[in-house]
């Protein structure tokens, strides 16, 4: 050998054979080559055998595991983790923990107590476990491959391991317990001595109690957590935190009277029914692989529930999605909902968590069809909250397109239960008919609070509309006395077809059919109303008139004898009528049809006539609003319906329809057009002439120039003095500017505000002009004997003939009387 560079500190060993050629030869680097201790004869041996003795240095001590530290002993023991075992808690600097992989001064349970991890070795079952734990988290537990392992359950399993060391730490307060002194008198010893010193006192046994009240605080801040992570993440987190707390055991006596927060027994029960009900939830609204599906029923099925939990044992032995049966009836294969499978029968039987669960899933993918075949046949624990979704597959049927089974499933009867008819709410009993009229459906899956509506199949014939309307209003006698049930069908048969985006109604005006169509559609419908009534599923015909063009008229004049045939039945129980009235709109030959069809039914003209009269009472400003909204024209039919009726209560109402009106002259600026059309009604007013008269009087003298100029009235709808016209848009008009409320060109002129003594001096004369109209009455009226008698009696002062009282009356002015 030689040497061919020597450095301080360092030398390079070169085979002087192999010089030559750089293959095969061998270098080392030698640092302290005075240690190394070169023999000749090893030298030679190895020349001998072409092997050299290059280098030789003292070892090194690497990082190790604690078990493997040659500087520290170690004792072995299988699972102790309550604390160190011997000398295991010393360390030298290379020492790492087996469980953590981290130097061993960096582990936060080297020795805390419930871990120990000081104490963990290879040759343990135990460490081991906790070992591959460790490694994989707390997702060891669930026997997961690494390929199932995704972020969202490596997260889960990082939370839940935080969430095991934490539970473990409470949990070991638990079982420590609290030690309490009993409640004996206090010793006169302990003001000389320090509690504890009295040897009486001290003789006093301790109680321990044990709270699991932290525990139970623990949990339920870790399933709050949980439920704001995605799906997979919550299921490892519940699974586990279900496992944990299943494993607690109770040491708090029966006897001890605590609340349900201390008490395990108590506590856990609560935590388990919480956690199952989403567990629930999660395996059905999410699609799990398969495989990981499996694991994790698995999972939960290996827990060993104690006494107290072992009911939510089973929670999870629900059918999955692909299950034979629940497929089976999904498809309509199975419309029972049972099977027979190896001589034991099987039942689809489902709790309220898993059953709204599979409607959510349903709903929200518009599987309707597989929605109603569900719910026909499923069994629950809770028959009347099933009832309520049982209600709505009439519903999902509309939303399905099948109007006509819509109709039809409203009738069905369910296992403990009626009809949904018998059940129906106003508001459902008018979306109900929209839909079937229409052969429209609201885009959400709530019936009653959805905003658009859309086309989603074909209308129900009239006939088989109106013959299951009738039908629905026999099943629910709640609906069927309801005024504002009636108001609502009526408004819907005199409304369009088809509805708005928004689901609301557009009024129409049918023409009036002739006195023949009436009169036999009038006859046809009664014998149809009595024999619904009499046998309400009787297999009915309709004629051609509610299949033609006239199919609108036709199926008002049906409703009209309807609600004719629930006047003569039940008018003593009605509570209003007014709505009834308003429901027809300008359609008002069909609500002289109703009325006249009451003509040889005294008793109940007198009632509705009575309902009227208090209802026009209590809503005279709603009135005047929908007067004024619908014009001079519909007040004047209005009152000519009821005033020129050849029944003696029926003017009465239109009598108070005036009195109103007068009352409100100021707000009413179409008084004179609805009197002008008065003037012109060829029929006669009968005991009702002479209010007609003032009325004509009253609105075509000067009274009526006095009008707001913003002709419009405080909606009834109006909620703020904004929506209310203030003061300053009324104004007093002269006689000089009556041109300008008929439409002609008007000159400005000085305002007047509308105060209260105004109003106060206009209620003076109108009363004068009633007297004077009275009067002239009173006059007329006379015979001329009795003329004679009543000049010798004393005529009574007559305001027009005193000029002392015609200078007091602004009425008595050139070209506004005539004196007779």
């Amino acid at each position: 050998m030689e040497k061919k560079r020597e450095e301080e500190g360092s030398v390079i060993w070169i085979d002087e054979d192999e010089a030559e050629s750089s293959l095969g030869s061998c270098i080392l680097l030698a640092d302290d080559a005075e240690e190394i201790p070169l023999k000749r004869e090893n030298t030679e041996e190895a020349l001998d055998e072409e092997v050299i003795v290059t280098f030789c240095k003292r070892a090194k001590v690497m990082p190790h595991a604690r078990y493997d530290c040659p500087t520290h002993p170690f004792e072995q023991g299988e699972c102790e983790t309550s604390c160190p075992l011997g000398r295991n808690a010393e360390t030298c600097s290379e020492c790492y923990c087996y469980i953590c992989d981290k130097v061993a001064a960096e582990c936060k349970d080297w020795v805390t107590p419930s871990f120990c991890h000081c104490n963990a070795h290879n040759k343990s079952k135990f460490w081991k476990d906790q070992w591959n734990s460790a490694l994989t988290g707390s997702l060891s537990q669930f026997n997961l491959e690494l390929s199932e392992i995704d972020a969202d359950i490596q997260h889960g399993g990082v939370l839940l391991q935080q969430f095991m060391h934490d539970v473990s730490v409470e949990y070991n307060k638990y079982l420590s317990g609290n030690r309490i002194a009993p409640d004996f008198p206090k010793c006169l010893c302990h003001r000389n001595l320090r509690p504890g010193k009295c040897e009486k006192c001290s003789s006093f046994p301790l109680y321990t109690v044990h709270s699991y009240a932290s525990v139970s605080e623990l949990v339920t801040a870790f399933l709050n957590l949980a439920e704001k992570e995605r799906p997979k993440t919550e299921v490892i987190m519940l699974m586990g935190a279900t496992r944990e707390i299943a494993l607690h055991k109770d040491l708090t006596p029966f006897a001890q009277n605590v609340g349900h927060l201390v008490s395990l027994s108590q506590a856990v029960p609560c935590l388990m029914s919480r956690i199952t009900r989403r567990l629930q939830r999660l395996l059905v609204l999410n699609d799990f692989p398969k495989p990981l599906y499996n694991k994790l029923t698995a999972f939960y099925h290996s827990i060993p529930f104690p006494v107290h939990c072992h009911i939510f044992s089973n929670s999870l032995n629900f059918a999955p999605w692909d299950h034979c049966l629940l497929i089976s009836v999904l498809k309509g294969q199975n419309v029972t909902g049972q099977r027979t499978l190896k001589g034991k029968k099987e039942c689809l039987c489902e709790t309220v968590a898993v059953v709204e669960a599979r409607i959510e899933r349903m709903e929200g993918c518009r599987q309707y069809k597989e929605l109603i075949r569900y719910l026909k046949v499923v069994k629950c624990n809770d028959s009347k909250w099933l009832q309520k979704w049982q209600d709505k597959v009439p519903f999902y049927l509309c939303k399905s397109g099948d109007f006509v089974g819509a109709a039809q499933a409203l009738f069905i009867v369910y296992p403990r239960s009626c009809c949904a008819a018998c059940r129906l709410s106003l508001l459902q009993f008018e979306v109900y008919l929209k839909m079937f009229r229409s052969g429209q459906a609201p885009f959400g899956n709530d019936m009653e609070g959805s905003v658009l509506w859309g086309p989603a199949g074909t209308p129900v014939k009239l006939p088989v509309l109106l013959k299951q309307m009738f039908k629905l209003f026999y099943c629910n006698v709640s609906l069927y006395t309801s005024p504002k049930c009636w108001s609502s069908m009526i408004k819907i048969f005199a409304s369009h077809p088809v509805v708005g985006a928004d689901g609301s109604l557009t009024a129409i005006t049918l023409k009036e059919p002739s006195q023949e169509l009436q009169q036999v559609v009038s006859e046809e419908s009664r014998y149809v109303v009595e024999q619904l009534t009499q046998t309400p599923h009787s297999n009915v015909t309709f004629s051609k008139h509610f299949g033609q063009d006239s199919s609108l008229e036709a199926g008002l004049i049906f409703v009209v004898q309807a609600v004719r045939h629930m006047i003569l039945m039940e008018h003593n129980s009605l509570c209003s009528f007014l709505e009834i009235v308003l429901a027809f709109g300008n359609n008002l030959w069909a609500l002289k049809l109703l009325l006249e069809s009451l003509a040889y039914h005294e008793e109940a003209v007198r009632n509705i006539v009575s309902l009227l009269l208090a209802d026009l009472c209590c809503h005279k400003t709603e009135m005047l609003g929908l007067w004024q909204h619908w014009g001079a024209q519909y007040v004047g039919e209005l009152l000519c319906l009821f005033l020129t009726s050849r029944d003696r209560n029926l003017p009465s109402v239109g009598i108070s329809i005036i009195n109103i009106i007068v009352e409100n002259l100021p707000m009413c600026p179409w008084a004179k057009e609805v009197s002008k059309f008065l003037q012109k009604s060829t029929k006669p007013f009968g005991w009702a002439d002479y209010e007609v008269s003032t009325f004509i009087a009253i609105s075509q003298s000067s009274l009526c120039l006095r009008l707001p100029r913003v002709c419009q009235l405080p909606s009834p709808l109006a909620t703020s003095e904004q929506d209310a016209p203030s003061s300053k848009d009324f104004r007093l008009l002269t006689a000089t500017e009556g041109s300008a409320w008929r439409g002609e060109p008007h000159t400005p002129s000085s305002k007047v505000d509308a105060s209260p003594s105004l109003t106060r001096t206009w209620k003076k004369e109108v009363e004068s002009l009633k007297y004077q109209l009275a009067y002239k009455r009173e006059m007329s009226s006379k015979t001329i004997p009795e003329f004679l008698k009543w000049i010798e009696d004393g005529i009574p002062e007559d305001p027009f003939l005193n000029p002392e009282l015609m200078k007091n009356n602004p009425w008595v002015e050139k070209g506004k009387c005539t004196i007779l």
